[in-house]
């Protein structure tokens, strides 16, 4: 179903006459030069994703999460070339979805400058396509050990369509949450970790849980380690990207970010330690990213004492998320998606309403400790209006696919492993 689809698609753009790339005669070389880093920077989280949650699961699963993110970046790609960016930056359709001006990148090249820019605007297309890769490869970790190739990909196509584009027009491209909130999004606490986590929750449930024959722990823990290490460097480009610009604003949220992630790491830790009478890697690494969600939505925002409270505050709550889902609610969400970008996000996002600073927003925008309510409160509609959204679309589209074609592993598949099941190629010599 998906490859006619895209056969469809690429003869259509076959039709449509490409622009030469022009030289660039108006823009700011520095800015162009910085940009381009931080899209390789981004670029670098979604394979760094795929050894973090594969080191994360059993060795029977690493293949199958090799590949699923292999995939999701190619399918993530020829969507967004072909409709999701202009559905999310397109000219604005009644706040809910951009026009069709960029159908296939049309009136777009190397030269297209928009007014107050100082990049193109096809560099700005490639910086946000690594937004949405790497969203696509965050929902992956939750349904892990268990979703079919076919279906997760087939999900992935429609999704990033249905749920992925809207949100970014609405807070990035001038719609909803635009027009009718008082809301900042610096880097994608809502965009990228609140959606990516409300859709895994989504397809974890409607897939069920693992079987309780197989042991669920991490196969490679230095593999977890090194996919940490890929997200933390990425995150600078990430953070520092946002601004699209290499200014001030940059160097501060490249500080702010590195700041939130030690702080939650150390709170993360000491939580762990009170709670179990231990420090492991894998606290201090879920930690680590825990603060580097948070920190997200307000990286442009605040400084490094508000960055501090951010991370502090982050560690905790996740370390609660993550028990919550597992222990309460009895989620089987594989590589704790929800709980940390999930939860970070939703911590984040609050927590820039909160601390906001005057000197780096617009006025109206004040956090809620400089006596801005328009904020704190937009926040928060933003945060619920996501959940509801990415969740009950994901829901709804996961379930659909599972009137056509199988979705999930049965037991004795899942058993011997995706690995060989699906992809007939381990990754290790057993």
């Amino acid at each position: 179903m998906i490859i006619p689809m895209f056969a469809v698609a690429f003869i259509c753009l076959m039709l449509v006459p490409s622009v030469s790339a022009a030289p660039i005669t108006s823009a700011d070389t520095g800015n162009i030069s910085w940009i381009l880093i931080c899209s390789a920077l981004v670029f670098v989280m979604t394979p760094g994703v795929a050894l973090f949650y594969g080191g994360m699961l059993r060795k029977q699963s690493m293949s199958s999460i090799l590949v699923q993110t292999l995939a999701a970046i190619s399918v993530m790609t020829v969507s967004w070339v072909l409709v999701g960016y202009t559905l999310a930056f397109g000219a604005d359709l009644h706040g809910i979805i951009g026009n069709l001006d960029h159908l296939f990148l049309m009136n777009m090249d190397a030269a297209t400058i928009p007014e107050g820019a100082t990049i193109p605007d096809m560099e700005f297309m490639l910086f946000q396509l690594m937004f949405a890769m790497i969203t696509a490869a965050i929902v992956l970790g939750a349904c892990a050990e268990r979703v079919r190739f076919k279906a997760i990909i087939l999900f992935l196509a429609i999704w990033s369509v249905a749920v992925y584009a809207p949100m970014a027009h609405w807070v990035w491209g001038g719609g909803l949450f635009d027009q009718y909130l008082t809301v900042l999004d610096f880097a994608g606490g809502t965009v990228v970790h609140i959606c990516a986590a409300a859709t895994g929750l989504a397809i974890a449930l409607a897939l069920g849980k693992r079987s309780e024959r197989t042991v669920h722990r991490p196969h490679s823990i230095p593999m977890v380690f090194l996919g940490c290490l890929f997200l933390w460097v990425g995150w600078f480009g990430f953070n520092g990207g946002s601004g699209l610009a290499a200014d001030g604003v940059a160097i501060n949220a490249i500080i702010v970010t590195q700041i939130s992630a030690a702080f939650a790491a150390v709170s993360w830790s000491a939580v762990q330690y009170f709670h179990t009478g231990r420090v492991n890697v894998m606290g201090s690494i879920a930690g680590a990213i825990a603060g580097l969600v948070a920190i997200t939505p307000a990286a442009g925002f605040v400084g490094p004492s508000e960055a501090i409270a951010i991370g502090l505050i982050g560690g905790i709550v996740c370390y609660a998320g993550v028990a919550l889902i597992h222990r309460k609610l009895k989620v089987d969400d594989a590589a704790d998606v929800f709980g940390i970008h999930g939860v970070g996000g939703i911590w984040g996002a609050i927590a820039t309403g909160i601390f906001a600073l005057p000197a780096m927003t617009e006025a109206g925008y004040e956090g809620l400790l400089y006596g801005g309510t328009s904020l704190f409160f937009g926040q928060i509609a933003a945060v619920v209006a996501t959940l509801a959204f990415t969740f009950a679309v994901s829901f709804v589209i996961i379930k659909l696919i599972g009137k056509f074609t199988e979705i999930r592993l049965t037991e004795e598949e899942e058993m011997i492993g995706p690995d060989v099941i699906e992809h007939g190629e381990p990754s290790y010599n057993m």
